[in-house]
C-alpha cells in the first residue's frame, strides 16, 4: 500500500462487460478480521455480478461509449499489462493502440525465446565447483524462473533445467497465441 501525504490510493477494478470501473476498499478500511476475509472475496461487478479486473492504482477508464478503447484495455489486461504502481511514479510504458501492443508482445516473445534457448543449451553441472560457477555466471536467468525450480544450498544452488525449459516454452506458446488473436481481431 502506498501513501502519499494523507491520501490512500485504491486500486481500480474494471468490468469489461459493463464498461465501468469501481474502487475497492483497502484492508485498512476494515477491522483486522474483516480485512483477512476481504482478501479472499473476489471483486464482483455491482452491476452484472461478473468478476472484475484489478487494473491498478493509475488506471483511468475510457468513456463508456468508447467501445474500441475498452477492447484495447481488455487486450492489455489479458496480456498482463495493468496500471499498478505506488501511485507516485506511474505504471511505466502502456501501449496506446493495438499495433503498439503487438510490438511490445513481439519483443516479449523474443525475450521468452531467448530464455528458452538459454536453458535448452545448458547442461546440469555435476560437481559443487561447477554448480558454484554456473550460479555465478547465470544469476540473471536463474532469477527469472520460479523459485520452486531452484534447489540446493546457498553455495550449490541449481535449477531444474527441464522445468525451466518447459516454463519458457509455455510462455512462448501462450504469448504467440495471444499475438495471433490480436492480429486476427
Amino acid at each position: 500500500m502506498c501513501r502519499y501525504g494523507m491520501n490512500t490510493y485504491k486500486s481500480h477494478y474494471a468490468c469489461f462487460s459493463c464498461r465501468k470501473t469501481f474502487k475497492r476498499p483497502l484492508k485498512v478500511d476494515f477491522r483486522r478480521k474483516a480485512a483477512r476475509e476481504a482478501d479472499e472475496i473476489p471483486a464482483k461487478c455491482p452491476e452484472c455480478g461478473e468478476l472484475m479486473a484489478n487494473m491498478g492504482l493509475d488506471f483511468e477508464a475510457p468513456k463508456k461509449q468508447d467501445v474500441k478503447a475498452w477492447k484495447h484495455i481488455k487486450d492489455l489486461y489479458t496480456t498482463g499489462i495493468t496500471f499498478h504502481s505506488c501511485g507516485c511514479t506511474g505504471p511505466g510504458y502502456i501501449p496506446r493502440d493495438k499495433q503498439s501492443l503487438i510490438k511490445v508482445l513481439e519483443n516479449r516473445l523474443q525475450d521468452y525465446i531467448e530464455q528458452r534457448r538459454f536453458w535448452s543449451s545448458k547442461e546440469e553441472p555435476e560437481s559443487n565447483a561447477e554448480k558454484k560457477e554456473f550460479w555465478r555466471e547465470n544469476a540473471m536467468p536463474i532469477y527469472r524462473v520460479p523459485r520452486d525450480f531452484v534447489s540446493g544450498t546457498r553455495k550449490t544452488k541449481m535449477v531444474d533445467i527441464p522445468k525451466a525449459i518447459a516454463f519458457w516454452s509455455e510462455k512462448v506458446d501462450k504469448i504467440s497465441k495471444h499475438i495471433e488473436q490480436l492480429k486476427l481481431a
